[in-house]
């Protein structure tokens, strides 16, 4: 195995599982994450001198990983929000809570979420993905999107309030 071939293979074998990870909490399917992650390294790997090391391993895989999402979405016919307004309102109930009224609140409250999320700037929903789905600290988000940390937690606020007002006047809460 040539060294080139290590550092890949170390490479992969260190972030697979963050990877994945991140693009399972987005699509929430199995196999498209796979797919997605996959994928991923390919077009990591592809573009492997293009990586200036300004920031870490994970963030720059990250960045990648949401393009590749992205682009999963527009062939598929999908909305962005598809599966991200699952994530959002699974936060707030009880997984076990699967009575009728409950599942109508949440059903409305996605909607409600996917409706404020899709009006969002391009930034602020990238903020999102890479803030809530890949768990990057804010100088991580920062780094992956060319803007500071201190704009990273500003567009993040901004963003986390747009939805938040939504729901509240949706459903006063």
């Amino acid at each position: 195995m040539s060294q080139k071939d290590e550092v890949y293979s170390k490479i992969y074998n260190d972030y697979y599982k963050r990877v994945f990870s991140f693009l399972h909490k987005l699509c929430r399917d199995y196999d498209t994450a796979a797919d997605l992650t996959q994928e991923t390294f390919f077009q990591a790997f592809r573009s492997f001198g293009s990586f200036s090391g300004k920031s870490d391993m994970f963030t720059w895989l990250a960045a990648i990983a949401k393009h590749c999402y992205y682009k999963y979405l527009r062939k598929s016919g999908r909305d962005y929000t598809y599966a991200g307004a699952d994530y959002l309102v699974d936060m707030y109930f009880d997984r076990n809570d699967t009575d009728p009224e409950t599942e109508y609140i949440k059903s409305e409250m996605k909607a409600a979420v996917q409706k404020t999320v899709k009006k969002l700037p391009s930034k602020y929903r990238d903020v999102i993905v890479l803030r809530i789905y890949a768990d990057l600290s804010f100088k991580q988000v920062g780094e992956a999107l060319g803007i500071s940390e201190n704009s990273a937690k500003v567009i993040y606020f901004r963003a986390k309030n747009k939805v938040k007002e939504e729901l509240k006047n949706e459903y006063s809460l």
